[in-house]
């Protein structure tokens, strides 16, 4: 009979100076630093240019495009950048690309005035919202591939760094973003936001130069595993040829990753994760749209936001990032998704609070930290859950496919959110309510399937 021990929580936290944590944590900030771009910066750069609630919100439709970057994961995993793939690897060289998009970008939003050229400015908005949605499918492979498929600790671990990572590139570029568009602002600059944009690209330049020193590993079994299915496929067309070849790897490279996850977890139990997975973080998505324009409608200036939301966020996020990597690692990553979940209901009450007492600034640190508090926990276990679930043979795919129906849940329902306050005639109380309230069909899901569930560990 085989005793298991549990760990000390000291031993338990060993797991996280591991080397390969750090080059996680850096990958983790490449991600999460263009959602500052197109998230709260275009935000509050569309508010003080005059344009109303509703139309910033439905401005958030082009985080949509994370919703479905699952169509071109498949080519991600894949096919090679010329030249760059052969310097640098097939990952890296897949991140240097797009990072050089949203770089281009922020340069033409320093030339354009949103309140002549809308259009524009949301064109060019969905084109940096494109290159980081493509950007995220190889940054989480080469994540998930920095790790062994059998280290379950260890990947909630490196889940749990990856989530610092992220906020650490969201909440810090939120505070270099909102910290100079006020110091520009302050000194009389009319373009003020067009030119912390040009700041904001000097940021993509530096994450650039750290990604060089993330080893990317080069799987062999990947690349065999890919080739013997468009192989079974071509021997069912019958025949060997151009045509058939490139239909076989067709089919291969897009339905295979969805074949091996259905047939991995059953076609019952996929549903109900899909489920799942498309509802979890719904209220926190309304919430997040929503949260920048209600600080400053009642009365918080940028600097204010830039230091509560973003600054003593990012602290909060950080430690109870690593201590929710420790609780799923102690208690099970889906007893982390329950705890997780019902915070977030409970945190967003907070806001409420909040709203219905005007500006505070205690209260607003108070809602900040247990808001960021929430959202850490339920990140990285979200995080970790879904890299559990992924099968080595096609982890860009589909970590893609399953992040994709997540932020589906979260960008087109959530792009209503501004209608929703207006609807509501400004009354943000109820509205957190309501957030609070859609966490729990999530819930229901995660029940039914909790001992079915076949995760990697």
């Amino acid at each position: 009979m085989e005793i298991y021990k549990k760990q000390s929580f000291s031993n338990s936290f060993k797991v996280y100076f591991d080397q390969r944590m750090i080059k996680i944590l850096l990958l983790g900030a490449i991600s999460g630093f263009p959602w500052v771009i197109i998230g709260s910066s275009l935000s509050l750069w569309l508010k003080e240019d005059g344009l109303s609630r509703s139309t910033i919100g439905w401005a958030g439709l082009i985080f949509a495009v994370y919703a479905f970057n699952y169509l071109w994961a498949p080519i991600i995993d894949r096919v090679r950048i010329p030249w760059l793939t052969k310097k640098v690897g097939h990952r890296r060289g897949w991140i240097i690309t797009m990072q050089t998009v949203i770089l281009l970008s922020l340069i033409s939003w320093s030339f354009i005035n949103p309140s002549i050229n809308l259009a524009l400015v949301i064109s060019i908005g969905l084109v940096i919202a494109i290159a980081s949605a493509t950007q995220d499918i190889t940054v989480d492979a080469l994540r998930i591939e920095q790790i062994g498929e059998h280290e379950g600790k260890s990947m909630q671990a490196g889940a749990a760094m990856a989530v610092v990572g992220w906020w650490t590139g969201y909440k810090l570029g939120g505070v270099i973003s909102l910290y100079f568009a006020e110091l520009f602002q302050q000194m009389g600059f009319e373009n003020y936001w067009q030119i912390t944009f040009l700041i904001l690209g000097v940021v993509i330049i530096i994450c650039n130069i750290g990604l060089m020193f993330i080893n990317e590993p080069q799987p062999i079994h990947r690349a065999e595993s890919q080739n013997q299915t468009d192989q079974m496929i071509q021997k069912k067309l019958g025949s060997s040829n151009i045509i058939t070849k490139t239909i076989s790897w067709l089919t291969g490279t897009v339905v295979g990753p969805i074949i091996s996850f259905f047939k991995k977890n059953g076609f019952h139990i996929a549903i109900a994760i899909l489920g799942f997975v498309f509802l979890f973080k719904i209220g926190e998505a309304f919430l997040g749209r929503m949260s920048v324009i209600f600080y400053k409608e009642i009365g918080f200036t940028k600097t204010d936001i830039a230091l509560y939301s973003k600054g003593l966020g990012w602290l909060t996020t950080v430690v109870f990032t690593l201590l929710g990597g420790l609780f799923a690692i102690r208690s099970g990553v889906i007893k982390a998704m329950f705890v997780s979940g019902i915070l977030m209901a409970s945190t967003n009450l907070l806001f409420s609070v909040l709203a219905w007492s005007g500006k505070s600034e205690i209260l607003f640190a108070i809602a900040v930290i247990f808001d960021d508090m929430a959202a850490a926990f339920a990140t990285v276990a979200f995080v970790a859950f879904i890299s559990m679930l992924v099968d080595r043979t096609y982890t860009a795919t589909q970590y893609a496919l399953l992040t994709s129906i997540g932020t589906a849940g979260r960008t087109t329902l959530a792009a209503s959110s501004g209608a929703l306050v207006d609807w509501l005639n400004g009354d943000w109380g109820i509205f957190f309510i309501i957030t609070a309230i859609m966490v729990i069909p999530s819930l229901i899901f995660l029940y039914l399937i909790k001992n079915k569930l076949n995760l990697n560990d």
